[in-house]
């Protein structure tokens, strides 16, 4: 009789978590958000968002949790309760950046949360001064070391040092100085006003100034070429074939997410970044989506904060 009870408490216990798992959703989602409002991030989380909302049919409301280079939101959500109902919206900054910048990370993004689908990539540009008599990569790099420890680069954020770090190894440890700055916009006005001549930076905040003449770019970081700008090459083309950081964005759940749980949120983000219009919005913020298996977006984890974590350290970058 004990068995028999023991088997039939089983039995109710796995029947009713399969049916929660069935009827997922039955309340709001909550979707964190590593940036503040007004960002790419959060432009592009928001996106998503609203379409999700009526594919699930309950609302996936986005909560900005800004703060400690995205490791506010990360350590939320790893934190958090596997029902599938706080997500996080996880970038290279939370999930590549954060355990590479230090000695005693507050979660290791291999194994505290469960991937579920890649969302897609952010482009950023090296960008130059126009007063500095460069047109390409190879001229820059040139410059720089004729004229060693005389040039400012600026960083706005953790993928723009990392970014920032790998170029100056690949291209031969050139001698600048760093400034850094608490985001992108301060630095991009130094930038216009020659303060500094050099920084990686994305298109949300540097467009207009590249339409005004004001900024020249050298390449992305994207694989490809971006298509609202052909004309710019990629790092690679331009001439640093092993430039390997990636600035992308995926969405994760808490450790033990079910599995039932992952396939309905990673079958339902596909099927909306696969729509013609999601896409024409997100590419607008020069942000291309890419949906991925959970599998992939766990190896993409794994080999970027392998490459962050190596980047740092051959620049010299200690972790705090």
């Amino acid at each position: 009789m004990r068995y028999f009870n023991s088997y039939l408490f089983l039995s109710i216990f796995f029947s009713a978590s399969v049916m929660a798992q069935v009827g997922y959703p039955v309340k709001p989602i909550r979707l964190i958000a590593p940036l503040p409002a007004g960002t790419a991030t959060d432009t592009v989380a928001r996106i998503i968002a609203s379409s999700l909302s009526s594919a699930l049919g309950q609302p996936v409301i986005v909560e900005n949790k800004a703060g400690a280079d995205g490791a506010i939101a990360g350590t939320e959500v790893s934190k958090a309760s596997p029902d599938g109902y706080t997500l996080l919206f996880g970038t290279n900054s939370p999930m590549s950046a954060v355990p590479a910048l230090r000695k005693n990370p507050p979660y290791d993004p291999t194994k505290d949360f469960t991937p579920i689908t890649l969302v897609g990539r952010y482009s950023s540009f090296l960008w130059v001064n126009t007063k500095l008599p460069v047109n390409n990569l190879m001229e820059l790099i040139a410059y720089i070391k004729a004229n060693p420890g005389k040039l400012n680069y600026a960083t706005g954020n953790t993928g723009g040092i990392v970014a920032m770090a790998q170029t100056l190894s690949l291209a031969g440890q050139l001698q600048m100085m760093h400034v850094p700055y608490k985001g992108e916009p301060a630095a991009l006005i130094d930038l216009v006003s020659n303060s500094i001549q050099v920084m990686f930076a994305t298109p949300t905040t540097a467009w207009p100034y590249y339409k005004d003449g004001k900024l020249r770019p050298m390449g992305t970081t994207l694989p490809h070429r971006s298509p609202g700008a052909p004309e710019i090459p990629t790092l690679a083309e331009a001439g640093l074939p092993k430039f390997s950081v990636s600035l992308w964005a995926g969405i994760y759940g808490p450790p033990g997410l079910p599995t039932a749980i992952v396939e309905r949120l990673n079958k339902e983000i596909t099927i909306i970044l696969n729509k013609s219009d999601i896409k024409e919005k997100l590419e607008s913020q020069q942000f291309f989506p890419q949906a991925s298996s959970a599998k992939e977006l766990q190896n993409i984890t794994t080999e970027q904060l392998m490459i962050y974590s190596k980047t740092l350290k051959e620049a010299g970058v200690q972790a705090e």
